[in-house]
């Protein structure tokens, strides 16, 4: 399956449009590799993706054309979320 479809399936990422822009802005690496939107991605894959505000890694579990909301969850299993805290100036 396409990496764009995957993230849309699984609803890491809400639209398909937005996952290929994520991709294609090389913010998504495949099993330590930059990907693009069209790279096939199978079950054992490991996912990275960098949001603005945190870094999200994935291993793909299962693979399916279409998933329910209940099931979407089951697509993939998360290895590390990690937030990026913004650096705030101290209150004197």
């Amino acid at each position: 399956m396409r990496l764009d479809k995957f993230l849309k399936v699984s609803r890491i990422i809400k639209r398909r449009t937005v996952a290929k822009e994520v991709c294609e802005g090389g913010r998504v690496t495949v099993n330590g590799r930059p990907a693009k939107a069209g790279t096939e991605v199978q079950p054992g894959d490991r996912l990275i993706l960098q949001f603005p505000q945190k870094t999200l890694e994935v291993e793909i579990q299962e693979i399916k054309e279409n998933a329910r909301v209940e099931e979407a969850r089951e697509l993939y299993r998360i290895l590390r979320e990690e937030n990026l805290a913004r650096e705030e100036s101290p209150l004197f």
